[in-house]
C-alpha cells in the first residue's frame, strides 16, 4: 500500500511556477517554432497563397524537391562512445574565410515579395549569426544595400548570365567593388522550370490585384500593407519586371551560354568562384580540371529540371573524384540542422539554406531569419554531440549511411544487347578529300 498524505503547501509552492504571457505576437509565434517545418506552417498562415507557394514550390509534379528531402531522412547515424564533447567548435574554413556554422544562406529571387525585409533581414541575421550571405541576381536589394547591412561579414553573389551580357558584366564588377568575396556561376538555368504552382496563382512581377488576390489577402492584411505601404521592389539587374515569373527568367536566361562564358566571368572576377547547379560527376571533373574554387551540388531545390539527380547522393562520389581540387558543397532539402552534420560527414566543404530562411523570413521578417538560424544551429549542436565529435573537422564517412531506397532499375545483359542490336547503325560520311591543288 501507497503511503498517502495531504499535499504540504511549501513544497506545493515550490512547482507552482507561472511563466508570464509573452505579450510580443511575433516572438510568441516565433518561440512557439521549434523545426523548419513549424515556421513553414506559420508563413504559410501569413502569407498570400501566390507568394507562399512561388517559395514552397517546386517544377511540375514536384519530384526533385521531394525526393531531395526525402535523401536526407533516410540517413543512418553511426555515433561514437566516451568522446569528450564539454567543448564543441562548429566553425569551418570555406572559400578562403570563416564561417562560424557549417552552413550559409542562399541565393534567393524576388525575396522582398516573401516579406518586405527581403534580403536586408537575411544579410543582417547572416551578419550576427556569423555565417556568409548570397545575393541573387533576381535579389530585390540592390548589392550596395547588402553590403551595408551586413558591412563586416561575407557577402556572396550569385550570377546569371543574361542574354544582354553586359548587364552580367555589371553586376559582376559592381559586386566586386563592394567587397564580396565570392561569385556563385548559376549554370542550370538555360530557360526557367515549369512551375505550374505560379502558372496556377497567376503568379506575377509585381503582384496583381484580382479578384482571387483580394479574398486571399483578407485574413493577411498585414502582408499587403507592409507591401504597398514600402519602396517598390527593386532588382538587383532587371528594370523590366513585368508578366509572369517564367516569362521573366526566360527574357533574362540564355540557353547559349558555355564553357567560354565561364572563362570571361573568371577573368573579370578578382575572388572565389563557385559553379552552381553541377549535377553529375563528368561535369565535376571537367570544372575541377579548370581549376574553379568551388561546385555546389544543386539541383535549383527542385526548381528547373524535375526528376533531377539528388545532390546529396551525389555528394559521396564527388567528393571522393574532386574533393582534393576543388571544394564541393550541396544544397536543395536541407530543412534539419542533422541534414547539413550529414552532408559535412560526406566530405562536402559546406550547405547552403534556401527555402529554410525564406520559412523563416515569412513568419517574421529578421527576427524570423534569427529563429531559421537558430534552430537550425541547435540542431547542429545537438547531432555532433550525440554522434561525439567535437569538431567540424572530425565528421567522417564513418558517421553517416546513405540508405538506399531509389535505385537504378538493373538491366540484364542479355536484355540491353538485343536492345543495342535493334538500334539502327549509324554510317559515318566517308571523309572528304582535299581538292587538288594547281
Amino acid at each position: 500500500m501507497v503511503k498517502r498524505q495531504f499535499p504540504n503547501p511549501v513544497e506545493l509552492a515550490k512547482l507552482m511556477k507561472f511563466k508570464g504571457p509573452e505579450l510580443d505576437g511575433k516572438k510568441r509565434r516565433l518561440q512557439s517554432a521549434l523545426t523548419i517545418y513549424e515556421l513553414r506552417d506559420i508563413a504559410k498562415r501569413r502569407t498570400p497563397k501566390a507568394a507562399f507557394d512561388y517559395t514552397d514550390g517546386s517544377a511540375e509534379g514536384e519530384l526533385s524537391l521531394s525526393r531531395a528531402r526525402q535523401a536526407f531522412e533516410d540517413i543512418e547515424f553511426h555515433p561514437s562512445i566516451l568522446r569528450d564533447v564539454s567543448k564543441l567548435d562548429t566553425t569551418t574554413q570555406v572559400l578562403g574565410g570563416t564561417s562560424a556554422m557549417p552552413f550559409g544562406i542562399a541565393p534567393t529571387g524576388f525575396t522582398r515579395l516573401m516579406q518586405t525585409e527581403g534580403e536586408i533581414a537575411g544579410a543582417g541575421a547572416a551578419a550576427a549569426a556569423g555565417i556568409p550571405f548570397t545575393l541573387s541576381t533576381l535579389g530585390t536589394s540592390t548589392i550596395e544595400d547588402v553590403k551595408a547591412a551586413n558591412p563586416n561579414g561575407r557577402n556572396w553573389f550569385q550570377l546569371y548570365v543574361m542574354r544582354q551580357r553586359e548587364i552580367s558584366y555589371g553586376l559582376v564588377e559592381r559586386a566586386a567593388a563592394a567587397g564580396f568575396d565570392t561569385l556563385m556561376f548559376t549554370v542550370d538555368t538555360p530557360v526557367a522550370g515549369a512551375r505550374l504552382r505560379d502558372k496556377r496563382n497567376g503568379f506575377s512581377i509585381p503582384p496583381q490585384l484580382t479578384l482571387g488576390t483580394i479574398v486571399n489577402a483578407i485574413p493577411r492584411p498585414w502582408w499587403w500593407i507592409d507591401f504597398l505601404t514600402t519602396p517598390p521592389l527593386e532588382f538587383a539587374s532587371l528594370s523590366n519586371t513585368g508578366g509572369t515569373v517564367g516569362e521573366l527568367l526566360d527574357s533574362a536566361m540564355d540557353p547559349s551560354i558555355d564553357f567560354e562564358d565561364l572563362e570571361i566571368i573568371r577573368a573579370m572576377w578578382p575572388g572565389k568562384l563557385v559553379i552552381k547547379g553541377v549535377q553529375n560527376l563528368e561535369d565535376s571533373k571537367r570544372l575541377a580540371d579548370l581549376g574553379v574554387d568551388g561546385i555546389l551540388l544543386s539541383n535549383h531545390g527542385g526548381r528547373q529540371l524535375d526528376r533531377a539527380p539528388i545532390p546529396f547522393h551525389l555528394l559521396p562520389e564527388v567528393v571522393r573524384e574532386v574533393g582534393n581540387d576543388t571544394e564541393v558543397m550541396v544544397d536543395t532539402g536541407i530543412m534539419n540542422g542533422a541534414d547539413v552534420v550529414a552532408s559535412i560527414a560526406l566530405g562536402a566543404k559546406f550547405t547552403l539554406i534556401g527555402r529554410a530562411y525564406l520559412y523563416g523570413l515569412m513568419a517574421g521578417g529578421r527576427a524570423g531569419v534569427d529563429r531559421t538560424i537558430e534552430i537550425l544551429s541547435d540542431q547542429v549542436v545537438r547531432t555532433m554531440k550525440l554522434l561525439e565529435v567535437a569538431s567540424i573537422e572530425e565528421l567522417a564517412p564513418k558517421h553517416v549511411t546513405q540508405l538506399q531506397r531509389l535505385a537504378p532499375r538493373a538491366v540484364h545483359s542479355a536484355a540491353a544487347d538485343a536492345v543495342a542490336s535493334a538500334r539502327p547503325t549509324v554510317r559515318k560520311p566517308a571523309a572528304r578529300k582535299a581538292p587538288a591543288k594547281g
